[in-house]
């Protein structure tokens, strides 16, 4: 299985940290963000991967050749000329991934131990065409699934709106996402949209026909790296699980 790293944003959640740097070269403990997702996904076997570039691209191809990759098999689909957020991204890299491959998506600013194994075997045991990894937090954006644990919509507490995908008459129950989710790349067949989406108005599109379904993770840390208030946090983890 290879591993899709979404490393081309722009990190405004994360400045002053992104002026002059990608958020996947910002640095937790001494390494940097993209460092310690190849690292943790490599200990869990998978040693292929596709990177997406955009912000400070040249900064992430550079550091990558100057690790030798981390040892690792590493393409990078370029984003340079247009930011194609998370669904435009999955396919502009669609020539990477071959067919019938199942494809784990991760956010470089998601640092975590959640067990991929345990992920991919759900994904597999379904035969879904995408799992997400999720769980209970106070994510103001929340994802709704029936029973089943097939998506049904999508809301924003916040300000209130939802976007609907199915309808069900079993009991709902609100995850948040993790930012680390398993397709298959039997989704390129389904997908209209062109240029720039969102991943998740294209799996609420898709949930209507095909099983877009959640894991819910177990964990002993999950953090949001995209904040200076939660890298704070992960840094004061970091350190201590160190000792």
């Amino acid at each position: 299985m290879k591993a899709f790293i979404l490393a081309a944003g722009l990190g405004t959640r994360l400045k002053p940290f992104t002026d002059n740097k990608p958020k996947a070269l910002v640095s937790l403990s001494g390494k940097t963000f993209l460092e310690h997702t190849v690292l943790n996904l490599k200990v869990q076997g998978i040693n292929n991967f596709v990177i997406n570039v955009h912000h400070f691209a040249d900064q992430i191809t550079d550091f990558l050749k100057e690790k030798n990759n981390l040892n690792c098999n590493i393409q990078i689909s370029d984003e340079r000329a247009e930011l194609l957020d998370t669904g435009g991204a999955l396919l502009h890299a669609k020539s990477y991934f071959s067919e019938n491959e199942n494809i784990l998506i991760y956010n470089v600013d998601i640092f975590s131990d959640i067990n991929i194994y345990e992920l991919t075997k759900c994904h597999k045991k379904n035969n879904a065409l995408v799992t997400l990894a999720v769980h209970k937090s106070n994510s103001s954006r929340k994802l709704v699934f029936d029973k089943n644990m097939q998506l049904c919509l999508w809301k924003n507490i916040k300000t209130g709106e939802i976007k609907t995908a199915r309808k069900s008459e079993t009991k709902l129950t609100d995850f948040a996402f993790t930012g680390i989710h398993i397709i298959n790349t039997e989704i390129f067949r389904y997908i209209t949209e062109t240029s720039k989406f969102s991943i998740i108005d294209l799996y609420l599109r898709l949930a209507k026909k095909h099983k877009i379904l959640a894991y819910e993770t177990n964990y002993n840390y999950w953090f949001d790296l995209g904040k200076p208030e939660t890298l704070k946090l992960a840094e004061i983890y970091f350190n201590n699980m160190q000792l």
